[in-house]
């Protein structure tokens, strides 16, 4: 979901007696219809820059994602992969498609500035770019939950993982959250709830301010609630498979090296080092994506939530407010998917190595597998 940044927005003349002060904000279109002052047309110097970042990021993770899975791809990382790619590839598509929806808009209000009445988007453009932004908000938080899952059943209860975690569920797997963000998308495609023009008339989503219909209420509480509960599972999951490595490490510094060992041993102790620096790997950049993703759509799914139902019911605030607070929630979650390719670009296995080896008491961790061969080798001649 990428919306391009302005440096003006539209000026609301009409004081706010005007508006009823029973509702948390009024409603966007109510505005938009009183707003016939709109100031300089907006830049598109920051909107180019985070466009053009934002492709290149992910089309680079996909490049290392791809170059990955042709080195893993008899290892438990290859769900993983399938996956985070998954997930790149919706940040792409989402980038791409919303920021030319957005930017159809911010041309349409460089054409019509000036004029004495806001030109709105018609009612299928708007619907059409409020489906995407619903559908390319939930898909990159219900891959992450499922990501962060994935590696939680594969790191805790590894056997389980081998037999139940298949390419053939995952990919089942992928195309039932696809079927859900699509659904919760298209219901008000036919009928069922409406998407409108958001301040400051460039992006288009549910409403979540002033007078709502049931439906209306209904679809943005299921996808605040929705987003929320995936960020929680994530963050669940996470925290145990943290512990887990974290026990699994403190367990692999009590064994000291035997020089009596067999080459049997020498070798699975290889192995079981190697497939602990591959789960610390995944479970880092999980845990950087959470944090990110936290970070990015907390605020824009609470105030949705705290709107919509009415949480601080009598606290009144201006409608010019409302309007900002809701902005710039949305630009939060916009970087959301600029962030998450730099993860897997960033936090590469051979990057963290580079940076653990100013650790001296991590370094055992990435390094002992990087020498598997050579250790192989010694104990063959």
């Amino acid at each position: 979901m990428d919306i391009l940044f302005t440096s003006s927005f539209p000026i609301l003349s009409q004081s706010s007696r005007d508006y009823n002060h029973t509702t948390l904000c009024p409603d966007n279109q109510t505005l938009n219809s009183k707003s016939p002052n709109v100031v300089n047309p907006p830049a598109f110097g920051m909107s180019y820059f985070t466009m053009t970042l934002g492709t290149l990021s992910n089309l680079t993770a996909l490049a290392i994602l791809a170059h990955s899975y042709t080195r893993f791809r008899r290892w438990a990382k290859v769900p993983f992969l399938l996956l985070a790619s998954t997930l790149l590839l919706s940040d792409l598509a989402g980038h791409l498609i919303t920021g030319a929806f957005a930017l159809h808009l911010h041309l349409e209000r460089v054409k019509h500035h000036g004029a004495a009445v806001v030109v709105e988007p018609p009612e299928t453009y708007c619907k059409l770019f409020g489906a995407c932004m619903v559908f390319f908000g939930l898909c990159p938080l219900l891959l992450g939950s499922a990501m962060a899952v994935e590696r939680c059943i594969g790191i805790t209860q590894p056997l389980l993982h081998s037999t139940v975690v298949t390419m053939t569920r995952v990919r089942l797997a992928v195309l039932l959250i696809i079927s859900m963000a699509l659904t919760m998308a298209g219901l008000p495609l036919l009928n069922v709830g409406n998407y409108k023009p958001q301040f400051p008339g460039t992006w288009c989503f549910l409403p979540v301010n002033g007078q709502l219909s049931v439906a209306e209420v209904s679809l943005a509480l299921a996808f605040a609630t929705m987003g929320l509960v995936t960020l929680t599972v994530s963050l669940v999951s996470n925290t145990i498979s943290a512990l887990k490595l974290l026990q699994a490490r403190l367990k692999d510094r009590t064994v000291k090296p035997n020089n009596s060992r067999r080459h049997e041993s020498i070798m699975s102790s290889s192995q079981s080092s190697h497939r602990l620096s591959l789960d610390i790997e995944m479970i880092t950049q999980l845990v950087v994506i959470t944090v990110v993703s936290c970070v990015c759509w907390s605020p824009f799914l609470i105030y949705i939530l705290m709107s919509v139902s009415r949480f601080h019911d009598g606290v009144w605030r201006s409608p010019r407010q409302c309007e900002w607070l809701l902005l710039l929630a949305l630009r939060m979650a916009s970087w959301n998917q600029i962030l998450d390719p730099w993860v897997y670009i960033l936090l590469r296995r051979a990057v963290l190595r580079r940076v653990l080896q100013l650790l001296p008491q991590e370094r055992a961790i990435f390094t002992q597998s990087s020498s598997y061969k050579d250790s192989h080798r010694m104990n063959i001649s």
